[in-house]
């Protein structure tokens, strides 16, 4: 395959990373908006809960979407799968957009909003395990790191893009314009953005890796269980870290920011898009140093950096007045984090053979997600809630702590990988 073709692949295979993200995300972005919506009763922080439990609903699912997807990416190809998720994404992101809010229709309001988030965790949970394996297969070996670095390019770009649309909308709506109506546009937004990929992913090359697979008879659940227990656990423990730290700083932060810092929701939003733009460029540069200095180290840099600085990064931020430091932690802490996420795609991949790679990089990831991404902001408010806000920021680095033990523990998958085919 030339330099070129493979650009085009990876660059195929991202599009639908970064809308699924966008839609995913979209959610998170407009919650403070249209949580009086479905949920009028109680204060702020209350309304809040009940959209971050919501969130996370959405994030159980993706375990689910994750087995289904992850068996039929092994079984029916990379690309079949990455086009089925995004198309479930596109029809969850109707659904929210055309909704009627609770004063309409009352509690069936709520249900239906849950019912169209457990769509898109189902989409996204098989989207990620798909896409980081059809860029790490497409991807050859010298370049492996760079190349599936645009994995976590895409999905930071997809929620850089939910950010720009909010605040474009902040700037040509008012609040209240926003409120009744004007945070249904960017879901609309979504759901046309992922036809048009859904139509380009169709015409995508199937990977080499996946042509040449061995296609054993049986389970493939039970062969991931039976005979790679281990590489799922370690995909378990890094996510964990990875992600409960990623949805701290990149998500839960503009609802910190308002709701402890006491900035303005366009200041809050601002400062989280300026610091997703620098986390962005900063993932090519992990991947281009994987690629040289190997993947295990710059895993074990990331959660061993994330753990020492969880408590005092978060104890300044909610004390922060200036929007100019508020940048610089955040994105200081997204900089540590690149040790995880520009390599993430490719670790994954590298540990399990073709005929279960799908299915080994999506179920542990989802689970870990679930537990700890998925309930980030729903744990973060509950400490606040009770009192105890200080108590979530142990947690992060107690998590991130666990992740940088696994890290230094496990083998270099530069020099173990098992995705031979290039």
């Amino acid at each position: 395959m030339t330099n070129l073709e493979r650009a085009r692949a990876i660059l195929g295979g991202s599009a639908g990373n970064l809308v699924e993200w966008y839609d995913w995300f979209a959610y998170a972005a407009f919650s403070l908006y249209f949580a009086p919506v479905f949920f009028p009763g109680g204060d702020q922080t209350a309304q809040l809960l009940q959209t971050a439990a919501v969130f996370a609903v959405g994030f159980f699912a993706r375990p689910v979407g994750a087995w289904m997807l992850g068996v039929f990416a092994d079984r029916a190809g990379r690309k079949s799968a990455l086009s089925l998720a995004v198309a479930a994404m596109c029809l969850g992101s109707l659904i929210v957009a055309l909704t009627p809010g609770y004063a309409q229709i009352g509690a069936a309001a709520p249900a239906i909003l849950i019912a169209a988030r457990l769509l898109q965790g189902l989409s996204l949970g098989g989207e990620y395990g798909a896409s980081a394996v059809y860029l790490s297969e497409m991807a050859g070996k010298s370049r492996r790191g760079l190349w599936s670095s645009f994995q976590f390019v895409t999905l930071i770009g997809g929620q850089i893009a939910a950010l720009l649309v909010a605040i474009v909308l902040q700037w040509l709506l008012t609040p209240a314009q926003l409120q009744a109506w004007g945070w249904r546009i960017p879901f609309v937004i979504g759901a046309l953005l992922a036809l048009v990929v859904w139509w380009i992913q169709t015409r995508l090359e199937e990977t080499a890796s996946f042509r040449a697979a061995e296609k054993r008879k049986g389970s493939v659940t039970w062969r991931l269980i039976l005979e790679h227990p281990r590489e799922c656990g370690i995909i378990f423990a890094l996510t964990a870290g990875g992600s409960l730290s990623f949805y701290v700083f990149t998500t839960y932060i503009q609802t910190f920011l308002v709701n402890t810092a006491h900035f303005t929701k366009a200041a809050a939003s601002q400062v989280t898009l300026a610091s997703l733009i620098v986390y962005l460029l900063a993932q090519p540069a992990g991947g281009w140093l994987a690629d040289r200095v190997g993947r295990r180290t710059l895993l074990a840099a990331a959660f061993v950096g994330g753990a020492a600085i969880a408590w005092p990064v978060m104890t300044a931020l909610a004390q922060v007045h200036s929007a100019w430091l508020a940048f610089a932690l955040v994105s200081g802490s997204l900089i540590v984090l690149t040790g995880y996420s520009s390599v993430s795609a490719v670790v994954k991949s590298e540990l399990f053979p073709a005929e279960v790679r799908g299915l080994g990089v999506s179920l542990p990831y989802a689970l870990a997600n679930a537990v700890f991404g998925g309930t980030a902001e729903y744990v973060a408010l509950a400490f606040k809630k009770a009192g105890a806000e200080s108590a979530f920021y142990v947690y992060v680095a107690v998590v991130l702590a666990f992740a940088a033990a696994v890290a230094i523990a496990m083998r270099e998958t530069r020099t173990f990988s098992r995705i031979t085919e290039d």
